[in-house]
Formats: structure tokens, C-alpha cells, sequence
């Protein structure tokens, strides 16, 4: 965790994410991601919940939002995720501007945290999920740098947990060259292929 996380701004990242979801197509709402069993239309579903989630970590405000794994259930999205989730991104991002956010224990998907890494972890999902919705409707993408340097610190500490090889969301590191592009190196410790794309 570097020094200067509690003075990231997780708004210009959510605000990025916030434009790719507005750049798919109700067509794309079925169509694979890098993410394993779930669709477009889930993974918004997921970015959704974890917007909501992560912002009610940041204001303290534990509860079922806060407690509730994301495992628990296969996300979705509702008739009005097209103003929902901008919304709730840029809720997400006023939260933790508060220095209070990062300060103190909080939890997120039913896991206690501290401030300091429950803001990290939000903003590596904005991050690396970002990337599988950009790379599953074919847009382009470019992270936010300073998120991007957290999410690759958080991916990197986390690589070297011994129980790293379990399923989920964030698989086992896929290994990618010490020289390739920091995005593709967090991508590759999230369990991800920089290379993949949608079956033709």
C-alpha cells in the first residue's frame, strides 16, 4: 500500500467506468467477458453492486449493502441501470473523498477492512473491471493512472498470499513479461489475459 493511497480520488476512474457503461449497446448486454459465467449485463450488475457496496463502506454505513458477499448471488441489472449506475459511481467517488473514509475499519462484501485497503480494493474493481468491460464491447481503454498504480500495489500484495490460486472473479496470476505495460501486469495478477477477446 503506498503512502499517498488516502489521497487518491477515486472519481476520475469511476467516471471513466461511467462512460464505457454508456458506450454499450443494449445488444451487447448478452455477450461473453473476461470475467468466467458472466455476461455484459452481469458484470454491469456487479459494478452496480459494488459501487453501492464500497460506497456505504466509505461512509461507515454497515449493513446488508456492506455485508452481503458478492459471491452470494449472480449479479444483474435493473430497467434503470443506465442512470443507476453513473449515479451510484459518482456516489461512490464523493464518499471517499472524505478523509474519514480512510481512516478506522470498515467491511465490504462481508469482509472487515481497514479504510486505507477497502478504498484501495474499490479502486482496483473500478480498475480491472473497467478493463473487462471495455475489452467485452470493444472499446478503448485507459485507466486512471494513480488508480491504476493502487490496483497494481494491492494486485501484487495479494499475489504473494499463499491460499492466491482459488476461483472467483480473480483467478490464479497469469503471467505476463516484467516489461509489459502496468496495465497488463495488474491485469495478469487479477487473473486475467491482456490478450483475451470475445469469440468470434
Amino acid at each position: 500500500m503506498t503512502a499517498d493511497t488516502t489521497a487518491l480520488d477515486l472519481g476520475p476512474q469511476a467516471r471513466i467506468v461511467a462512460r464505457l457503461a454508456q458506450g454499450v449497446s443494449d445488444g451487447q448486454l448478452t455477450d461473453p467477458t473476461p470475467c468466467p459465467d458472466l455476461a455484459v449485463r452481469n458484470l454491469l450488475g456487479h459494478l452496480t453492486g459494488l459501487a453501492v457496496a464500497f460506497r456505504d463502506a466509505g461512509r461507515k454505513n454497515l449493513g446488508v449493502t456492506t455485508d452481503t458477499s458478492p459471491d452470494a448471488a449472480v449479479p444483474d441489472i435493473g430497467p434503470g441501470w443506465r442512470e443507476e449506475l453513473p449515479a451510484v459511481l459518482g456516489d461512490l467517488a464523493e464518499a471517499w473523498r472524505d478523509p474519514a473514509a480512510w481512516t478506522g475499519t470498515t467491511r465490504a462484501g462481508g469482509v472487515d477492512l481497514t479504510g486505507a485497503v477497502a478504498g484501495a480494493v474499490a479502486a482496483d474493481e473500478l480498475v480491472i473491471h473497467g478493463w473487462d468491460l471495455a475489452r467485452a464491447t470493444g472499446q478503448e481503454y485507459t485507466p486512471d493512472p494513480a488508480a491504476l498504480r493502487v490496483s497494481y500495489d494491492l494486485l501484487a500484495a495479494a499475489a504473494e498470499e499463499p491460499d492466491r490460486d482459488g476461483g472467483g472473479l480473480f483467478g490464479p496470476v497469469v503471467p505476463v513479461p516484467a516489461d509489459a505495460p502496468l496495465l497488463d501486469r495488474a491485469l495478469g495478477l487479477s487473473g486475467r489475459d491482456p490478450a483475451w477477446a470475445p469469440s468470434a
